[in-house]
């Protein structure tokens, strides 16, 4: 799956846990009558892809979508792998 728009947020990278799992947050916003600001993760070694990445910046990304549920709750996360 694809989302393309302007870069709003590039976090920093975060270890998460104790076995060093590290994650940085993209926030994309797409374009069209309802624009949405979407938060994007990229884990382990794909944090580095943001690292030429700046605010302003039209992108693309390829995402995966990942689903669970945690006491009876569900959610939803976007997880980029590559980025243009």
């Amino acid at each position: 799956m694809e989302v393309s728009g302007k870069v709003v947020v590039v976090g920093q990278t975060e270890s998460v846990g104790q076995n060093g799992f590290t994650k940085r947050l993209l926030v994309v916003e797409t374009e069209g009558q309802h624009p949405q600001k979407l938060p994007i993760d990229f884990v382990k070694d794909n944090t580095s892809l943001l690292d030429n990445v700046s605010v302003g910046q039209n992108v693309k990304v390829q995402i995966n979508l990942r689903g669970s549920e945690h006491n009876g709750r569900w959610y939803l996360q976007a997880q980029g792998w590559r980025i243009e």
